[in-house]
């Protein structure tokens, strides 16, 4: 495949147009035209469908765009960076993070690294959904505990643990009575917990008062009086320390692990080395105790 017929692809598809693009890169029209027939004759591909005042990307001319612009991109930057002797991170970052993480953490680690890395630029995505690195154009995504995926490679940078919670004026009641519970979600559904004390092992039978859709939002309501709920422990050392909360007991089950991962086959660009690094050292250790004492800075 002819890698300057595909970035002059690139460029047209990224302007939406022959004319946008050839005014974007000061370049013939007629140029860009000729080298994206070709290409399209070299795939036997109809890449763009061309209308009378319109041009779009075909299925098949989206799929491309999608799977080459980045790292056509990536090429560029080696290429910038070998010729200016270093390879100082530059470009767009874009990361999707997790609903928790981010409103608790991502915004301070957000901006020192802007600070740290003045040429990227930094777009920080919030949602706890599965997103499609390639398909949707991310970088790097922060996920919890994921499902293996031969296609991305990445770290744990964090590991958490869940515990049970609530207000000093909640007594725990008796065996086989159920207490009244934040739940987060609809989602669930559990009638007991599972919970690990210095005796041993224990069940507390729950009876849901209140559905949340966020965990600060659960620990908020939990601070006042309404219920007890699991929740990270990072979320409420702070609270433990204060007497603001009591701890129930942890949580049976398995560590809640964070984790950094990009594209296994995507070459790995400065700005994705330099967020990998300035993330080891914000959390050296990766504890939970070192992201408690982030939120509480």
């Amino acid at each position: 495949m002819d890698l300057l017929a595909l970035a002059d692809f690139n460029l047209v598809a990224r302007h939406g147009g022959f004319g946008r693009a050839a005014r974007a890169a000061g370049r013939p029209k007629a140029t860009l035209s000729r080298r994206v027939a070709e290409l399209e004759s070299s795939l036997d591909l109809r890449l763009f469908e061309r209308g009378a005042r319109a041009l779009k990307l075909t299925q098949e001319g989206r799929a491309l765009f999608e799977r080459t612009g980045a790292l056509l991109t990536e090429l560029d930057e080696a290429a910038a960076a070998i010729a200016s002797g270093g390879e100082s991170p530059r470009g767009k970052l874009r990361i999707s993070a997790p609903l928790l993480f981010s409103q608790t953490a991502m915004g301070k680690l957000a901006a020192r690294f802007a600070l740290r890395c003045p040429e990227v630029r930094l777009e920080v995505t919030t949602e706890d959904r599965t997103v499609d690195m390639v398909e949707e154009g991310y970088d790097l995504v922060i996920r919890v505990n994921p499902d293996p995926d031969e296609s991305l490679v990445g770290r744990i940078f964090l590991r958490d643990r869940l515990v049970i919670v609530a207000s000093p004026e909640l007594k725990r009641p008796r065996d086989y009575l159920a207490v009244p519970a934040v739940m987060r979600g609809a989602g669930d559904q559990l009638t007991t917990w599972e919970v690990t004390v210095p005796t041993g092992r224990s069940r507390i039978a729950v009876d849901p008062v209140l559905r949340l859709s966020s965990l600060v939002m659960v620990r908020d309501a939990v601070r006042a009086g309404v219920g007890a709920a699991r929740l990270p422990v990072s979320l409420v050392s702070h609270d433990l320390a204060a007497g603001t909360l009591v701890h129930w007991g942890n949580v049976d089950g398995p560590e809640i692990a964070l984790w950094t991962l990009y594209p296994s086959r995507r070459l790995l660009s400065a700005r994705v080395s330099a967020f990998l690094d300035f993330m080891k050292e914000a959390f050296p250790m990766g504890t939970p105790d070192e992201l408690a004492a982030y939120i509480g800075r």
